[in-house]
């Protein structure tokens, strides 16, 4: 039985995992999902995660970016702050989402 993507209604704060799910279709929903701002995807291990985040999600990241930053500054290491990206690779079959990412 197959169940159309635009009939799963994810609500705030919740996480839906899926097990055992091929690249193949990963892809597939992917195309048929669209790119949602409301919503996270990732993809490990044959495991898809989609996630709703909450208003505290982006102030926790706040926080942690913050902290990262005031550490490397302070142990003199130079960095460049990075906003929100897709990383995704059918090699390694994963696709994660960071809300910031630095590189050292």
């Amino acid at each position: 039985m197959l169940l159309a993507l635009e009939k799963i209604n994810l609500l705030k704060r919740q996480t839906l995992v899926i097990n055992d799910v091929s690249w193949q279709q990963f892809e597939d929903i992917l195309a048929e999902s669209g790119e949602h701002g409301n919503i996270k995807i990732a993809y490990y291990n044959h495991m898809l995660e989609i996630m709703s985040p909450l208003p505290e999600h982006k102030i926790d990241k706040i926080y942690i970016s913050t902290l990262i930053e005031i550490m490397l500054e302070e142990l003199a290491i130079e960095f460049c702050p990075l906003d929100s990206t897709t990383f995704k690779s059918e090699i390694l079959q994963k696709r994660l989402e960071p809300n910031n990412y630095f590189y050292i």
